[in-house]
């Protein structure tokens, strides 16, 4: 999946992800690959902990969105419509403040 996307410039993910093999296909690219050791990995490389910490961002708004049924659930079959509903979620998410949805 990555193939299909521009290379960005620093790839965030979780433990799960920490394979040499992708690690050394994102320095390939030229993207630094922003991803914690495993704990059970007995050379474990270093990575950037503040870049780390932005993750948190995107996993909060992606929980966000998931409040809707219809995005968690997946109910449109085609990428357009789901796109859609996508944007619609966010553009409610934005309108709406975190404090009146309690």
């Amino acid at each position: 999946m990555l193939q299909l996307v521009p290379t960005p410039r620093k790839l965030l993910a979780d433990r799960a992800y920490d394979a040499r093999k992708l690690r050394d296909w994102l320095v390939e690219r030229g993207c630094e690959p922003v991803i914690p050791p495993n704990p059970t990995r007995k050379h474990p490389h270093t990575y950037d902990p503040v870049a780390y910490r932005s993750r948190n961002t995107i996993e909060r708004m992606l929980c966000r969105l998931k409040d809707f049924r219809r995005i968690a659930t997946r109910y449109d079959k085609r990428a357009d419509n789901f796109l859609s509903a996508v944007l619609l979620a966010a553009a409610v998410t934005w309108w709406i403040p975190i404090e009146s949805t309690a």
